[in-house]
């Protein structure tokens, strides 16, 4: 029995202590301490303050970019196909409202050839419906399940980006996530603690594409040269690229360059990006390196362009130009950052990806830290004061068995405390009301337990097997009450907002630490108080 209750008590010291360290870690001093607490504790922003964003992602964007691409796709297909096509343009969708009625027009395409055109789309663009204008002349548009897909993804897509870059910029706990229905285009981003607000827009608006081109000719001084140089004509499958503006990083060679209108790489096969200085002291660069597909398909082309210009643009601006001197394949420098925060800026856009669309900002509000000073210490006193009235009616009630529940109470927020700073949580104001009501859900499993200890003591049995009995009977009841809450708790979660899913969080924690520090905490007092040398001659309770 002894044995037995020393096991016990070494694991609830060892849970105590593991608690105790995820809280406030080994300060050395009193400022170590509180940064520690600071540090582990994740305020939410209705607490510490901070900026959120009402981002809504055009995804006009999205849908034109598809049909381009796959107009592309048609017109190299066709001639492939020695199908003849006089024109292949792209009827695009000027807001969002009509951006799933983008259209590819096909023009000139002879009658005779209508029937291999037709098995070509079917086969090539699948996605799409074709519709005769007239014998020669097509129109292709999305199927409406394409269409629904296309919008859900690059939803989901810029989502996800936008989550890369605000959280690679270290902000604690930053959210974001849709603001409506799933229909809707507008994403909310939560970022507490947040002081520099414009800096983060920046971060989302820049959507960070770096592609390679062939140049074919350039640079020239504008793009008036540029076309009067090739004969005002653009010679097929080539388009023209400027340098980066001025507020960017500048271009070797400036002005206007004519490159291959497909890139050699493209954003998306970029697997990595690292900052650092340059070979120059005081200048910052920023390294590259590609996938293995993309490493071999620019090892091929390196190698039989030796001697010949590469265009490095970002975000559709030239950055430089330099003369390919050697094969290259898996990684490349991008230089001439400004300062090393630039450099730092650009490979946090390489590595969370571009944004399938633009964005718009719809609002922005900020909510100060006095707010959160307020609601911080209007909860405190609230669960003091819930507290320490539950403590004085136990302890009245209960008299000394009134301690034992007490401890339970203590043990219980302790590790609902650690379980938050373990897992980076995010403490919100309805995070404190589930932490709340875990208080009045600890004292109803611990009222469970001694009122059935006090049926079996007036039913005669002696001490120790009516506490016995009262557990054991107990402990379905709470098992019971327990999963209920906590797949209620669950569902909060799936479909509730972020508030919403604070409280079901903190709260569920709390149910889970209530189960060990009733039944098992609670009943190992119990035990160590009969186990003692001098015997309990009646149980206060």
């Amino acid at each position: 029995m002894k044995t037995n209750l020393r096991y016990k008590f070494f694991f609830i010291l060892a849970i105590v202590l593991l608690c105790i360290y995820g809280i406030i870690g080994l300060p050395k001093s009193k400022d170590e301490l509180l940064a520690n607490w600071h540090n582990n504790i994740h305020l939410g922003l209705d607490l510490s303050g901070g900026t959120y964003l009402v981002i809504q992602v055009q995804q006009q964007d999205a849908f034109n970019q598809e049909a381009s691409t796959d107009a592309d796709l048609l017109k190299d297909s066709a001639t492939k196909a020695n199908i003849p096509i006089g024109e292949v343009s792209v009827d695009d969708a000027k807001s969002l409202e009509d951006a799933k009625s983008v259209a590819i027009v096909v023009k000139g395409v002879p009658s005779a050839m209508a029937g291999n055109f037709r098995s070509l789309v079917t086969e090539k663009l699948g996605e799409w419906v074709l519709t005769s204008q007239n014998p020669t002349d097509y129109r292709l548009t999305l199927k409406p399940t394409e269409a629904l897909a296309l919008w859900r993804n690059t939803l989901e897509l810029s989502k996800n980006t936008i989550d890369k870059k605000v959280n690679a910029l270290g902000l604690t706990e930053a959210t974001v996530q849709q603001r409506r229905e799933e229909s809707d285009s507008e994403l909310l981003v939560q970022m507490p603690g947040t002081d520099d607000p414009t800096r983060v827009k920046q971060i989302i608006q820049t959507a960070g594409v770096l592609e390679l081109y062939d140049v074919k000719a350039g640079p020239f001084a504008s793009r008036e040269e540029a076309l009067a140089q090739q004969g005002g004509v653009l010679p097929v499958g080539t388009k023209l690229i400027g340098q980066a503006s001025p507020a960017g990083v500048s271009a070797k060679g400036g002005g206007v360059y004519v490159v291959a209108r497909t890139p050699v790489v493209r954003g998306t096969d970029i697997m990595g990006a690292t900052p650092q200085s340059g070979r120059m002291p005081g200048t910052f660069e920023t390294a590259f390196v590609l996938s293995q597909e993309a490493a071999r398909r620019f090892s091929d082309y390196t190698g039989s362009h030796i001697g010949k210009f590469l265009a490095i643009v970002l975000d559709g601006k030239v950055l430089e130009a330099p003369v390919i001197n050697a094969q290259i394949s898996d990684q490349g420098v991008i230089e001439g950052q400004n300062s090393q925060q630039e450099s730092k800026d650009l490979a946090l856009n390489l590595k969370a990806g571009s944004l399938p669309a633009s964005v718009r900002y719809e609002q922005e509000s900020t909510v100060g830290p006095s707010l959160g000073a307020d609601s911080i210490h209007q909860g405190f006193i609230a669960g003091i004061a819930g507290v320490l009235a539950v403590i004085a009616v136990m302890l009245f009630y209960y008299k000394k068995s009134g301690i034992n529940a007490t401890l339970a109470l203590v043990l219980n927020a302790i590790i609902l405390i650690a379980c938050l700073s373990y897992f980076g949580a995010v403490l919100t104001l309805p995070g404190i009301a589930g932490i709340i009501l875990t208080v009045g859900m600890a004292v109803d499993s611990n009222v469970l337990i001694f009122e059935r200890i006090r049926e079996e003591l007036r039913a005669g049995k002696a001490i120790i097997p009516a506490g016995d009995a009262g557990f054991g009977k107990a402990f379905l009841t709470i098992i019971d009450t327990h999963i209920t809450t906590v797949v209620s708790c669950a569902i909060l979660f799936m479909f509730g907002s972020g508030p919403i899913k604070g409280f079901a969080v903190t709260l569920v924690i709390g149910l889970v630490a209530n189960v060990f520090t009733a039944v098992f905490v609670s009943r190992f007092i119990f035990d160590w108080e009969l186990s003692r040398p001098k015997p309990v001659a009646a149980l206060s309770i």
